[in-house]
C-alpha cells in the first residue's frame, strides 16, 4: 500500500521541488526522507555532493536511507532512465509497493544542453510509470535560468511548496506535447566555423572515416568510439528513414567534437525517440537510443529544409 501524497496514485508520481535556500531543502526533503524510511519503503537520495551532503549531515544517526552517485546517474539523459529503470525494476521484484527518490540534475546541466534534460524530465512521466515511484526533483532557483524554471512548470504534474504542500500542477503538460513543441536550438559556437568535414549523402562507412580522420587523438579512446559508434548509427538512420539529400558536417574544436546530420524528411515521428528503450529497429528507434547514450549532447530541430540531429563529444559549451 502506497504512502503520503501518492497513496491510492498508480504509476509515478512526479514532483518538482524549487527551493531558495538551504533550510527550505532539507524541511521539504527531511520529512519525505523520514516518512519513506518509517513505511518501509526503498528511499533513495541521488543530490549533488553539495545538497547531498548537507541531507546527509541533517539525517538523524542511523536512518537507513541510500545515496546514489548523482554525479553518475546523472551523467546523460538515458544513463538516467536506464539506471532508474534497472533499479525500480528490481525493487517492485523484491516486493516494494512504493520507491521514494530525491534527486536532481547536475548544475552543468541548466546550461546549453538543457533542452535535452528538459526532454527527460518530460520523458520520465512515461518512462517510470510502470512503478510505483514517487520521486522529487530538487531545483534551486538561486541558480535557475528563467527557461529551466519554465520547463520543469510545465513537465511536472505536481509540485511540493517549501512549506511541505503537495500539489497538482495545474500548468502540466503530457510529455506527448511537450515533447512534440517545437523549440529553438541555438547553435554551438563552433559552428560559426566553416565545417573541417562536409559531405551530401555519405555512407555511414564514410562518415566513420571522416571522423577517424578529423578527431583521433583529441578525447579519451572510450569517448571517441563511442562518438564514432553514434555518427554511424545516425547516418544510417538518415539513408533509411529520412530523404534525400543526408548531409554530414563534422567540426573540431579544442575541447570537443561536433557532428550534424540532416536529411529532407520530417523526423522520427514518436516523441520518445531516442530517449527511451526501443526494440523498433526499423523505425530508427534503436539506433537514436543508442546515440543517446553514446554522446554527451544530442539536439534535433526540424526546420524549411528537414531535420537536423546534432551530436556533441567531449565538453559541451559553457554557459
Amino acid at each position: 500500500m502506497r504512502t503520503g501524497p501518492a497513496a491510492g496514485h498508480s504509476g509515478y508520481h512526479h514532483e518538482a521541488l524549487c527551493y531558495s535556500s538551504d533550510e527550505e531543502l532539507l524541511a521539504t526533503v527531511l520529512p519525505f526522507l523520514l516518512g519513506g524510511v518509517e513505511a518501509g519503503e526503498p528511499t533513495f537520495v541521488a543530490l549533488g555532493e553539495r545538497t547531498g551532503g548537507l541531507v546527509r549531515s541533517a539525517l538523524p544517526a542511523g536512518v537507513k536511507v541510500e545515496f546514489l552517485p548523482g554525479g553518475d546517474i546523472y551523467a546523460r539523459p538515458t544513463v538516467a532512465i536506464r539506471t532508474y529503470r534497472r533499479l525500480l525494476a528490481e525493487l517492485v521484484a523484491e516486493g516494494a509497493n512504493q520507491i521514494r527518490i530525491v534527486g536532481e540534475v547536475p548544475r552543468i546541466a541548466l546550461g546549453p544542453t538543457w533542452d535535452w534534460w528538459a526532454r527527460y524530465e518530460a520523458a520520465i512521466n512515461r518512462a517510470y510509470d510502470d512503478w510505483p515511484l514517487w520521486s522529487m526533483c530538487a531545483y534551486d532557483t538561486r541558480i535557475m535560468p528563467g527557461i529551466v524554471r519554465a520547463d520543469v512548470d510545465v513537465t511536472h504534474p505536481y509540485v511540493v511548496t517549501p512549506d511541505g504542500q503537495h500539489l497538482p500542477n495545474p500548468g502540466y503538460l503530457p510529455p506527448e506535447a511537450f515533447l512534440c513543441q517545437q523549440r529553438p536550438v541555438p547553435p554551438d559556437p563552433i559552428q560559426a566555423s566553416r565545417p573541417l568535414v562536409e559531405l551530401t549523402g555519405p555512407s555511414a562507412a564514410q562518415a566513420r572515416a571522416e571522423v577517424q580522420r578529423a578527431g583521433q587523438g583529441l578525447l579519451p579512446d572510450d569517448e571517441f568510439d563511442d562518438f564514432v559508434v553514434a555518427v554511424s548509427e545516425t547516418v544510417t538512420n538518415g539513408l533509411r528513414h529520412g530523404q534525400p539529400p543526408v548531409r554530414f558536417r563534422l567540426w573540431r574544436g579544442t575541447d570537443r567534437i561536433v557532428a550534424t546530420v540532416s536529411d529532407a524528411g520530417p523526423g522520427p515521428a514518436d516523441p520518445y525517440a531516442g530517449l527511451l528503450p526501443s526494440d523498433a529497429a526499423e523505425l530508427g528507434g534503436l539506433g537514436l537510443w543508442i546515440t543517446h547514450q553514446s554522446c554527451n549532447h544530442v539536439t534535433h530541430y526540424r526546420d524549411a529544409d528537414g531535420f537536423t540531429l546534432r551530436l556533441t563529444a567531449g565538453r559541451p559549451p559553457a554557459g
